[in-house]
């Protein structure tokens, strides 16, 4: 069994924000795949289903971004899931806008829902890191994470979730360059990449 997590802040004043972009991305693979409808659960919301041969739990803290741990925690422990089959959907200021990256462990980068879950459930998770980009200058960070998408940019975040949720049977076996690799083709293909 997988725990697969979107981190985002919850209620819909929050809906569409690039801090939320975790959220949109297991939403997206719960209408793909086989899923049970989401229920409160885990100070969070889940919900239950396969992708390929494999049992995933997905599931979406309630407890704001920066208590994330709390809800990784409760669930992981009830399944007792391994920290190698926790995966983590959140948004990346370091890396550009439709770019998409996986890694194990690592720094928080500032993330603080990220730094939540390490100190609840350890650092060693496996992290799938959706590009927002950067405003370009530190102070603007808290401003741009907590604003909406651009209308401008609703097309590549529709683009990037669609393919996280078609190539999610790739996480799904632990094959994260194949993943990866899909995710960029999927972006290529796609024609909505944002001008550099």
């Amino acid at each position: 069994m997988k725990l697969f997590v979107g981190l985002g802040n919850p209620g819909r004043a929050y809906a569409g924000q690039r801090h939320n972009i975790g959220f949109m991305a297991a939403d997206a693979i719960s209408r793909r795949h086989p899923f049970a409808p989401f229920r409160a659960r885990f100070q969070g919301q889940t919900s239950e289903g396969t992708i390929g041969d494999e049992r995933i739990i997905l599931l979406k803290p309630e407890t704001f971004m920066n208590d994330s741990g709390r809800a990784v925690g409760e669930a992981s422990r009830f399944y007792k899931i391994d920290l190698a089959d926790i995966v983590v959907f959140h948004d990346e200021l370091d890396l550009q806008p439709a770019q998409l990256r996986v890694k194990i462990g690592g720094g928080n980068a500032g993330h603080n829902g990220l730094r939540s879950i390490s100190d609840h459930v350890g650092n060693n998770y496996r992290r799938v890191r959706i590009g927002i980009g950067h405003p370009g200058d530190k102070a603007r960070v808290h401003g741009y994470v907590l604003g909406n998408f651009a209308k401008a940019e609703q097309p590549w975040v529709d683009a990037m979730c669609g393919a996280i949720a078609a190539n999610a049977g790739y996480l799904a076996d632990g094959a994260d360059n194949n993943f990866q690799n899909k995710i960029f083709l999927a972006m290529q293909d796609s024609g909505v990449l944002p001008e550099e």
